[in-house]
């Protein structure tokens, strides 16, 4: 990441999140739903540029114990190629070293675009035998 970015380790404004996982591709969620994921994760940060634009950003979720989910992994388009990805995974990945009991199990849901980047940092395929699966609820 270069001098062009701060790394904050708290979770963007409510506007600056929706306005994120739109314009990076993820799916589009309501402020009422968009509140309780800042306010209720275990760790989150946020990239902003030197012209106070928030650029990236990824959060985990999870028990505190032994389950860790990484979640909301985004960057702008116009940012993409520049580290910050990479550097919001190994800031989130470093809180579960730091403030989990050893041991953490940590996943995510691998999306095309993430997937070297993940592969690069550790993580590894389930297996043939498991899958993801997902239930959107009404």
């Amino acid at each position: 990441m270069t001098d062009a970015y701060l790394l904050v380790p708290t979770a963007p404004p409510l506007v600056d999140y929706l306005r994120l996982r739109r314009a990076a591709g993820l799916s589009v969620r309501s402020p009422e739903q968009a509140g309780p994921a800042l306010e209720n994760s275990w760790a989150f940060c946020h990239v902003v540029s030197t012209s106070g634009e928030v650029a990236a950003m990824g959060r985990i979720i999870g028990d505190g114990g032994w389950y860790f989910h990484v979640a909301d992994m985004a960057t702008l388009p116009d940012h993409q190629r520049r580290g910050l990805g990479r550097r919001v995974l190994e800031w989130l990945l470093a809180q579960v070293d730091e403030r989990a009991p050893a041991g953490a199990l940590v996943n995510l849901i691998a999306d095309p675009p993430g997937q070297p980047l993940y592969e690069k940092l550790g993580f590894r395929w389930v297996g043939p035998d498991a899958v993801g699966m997902t239930l959107n609820r009404p």
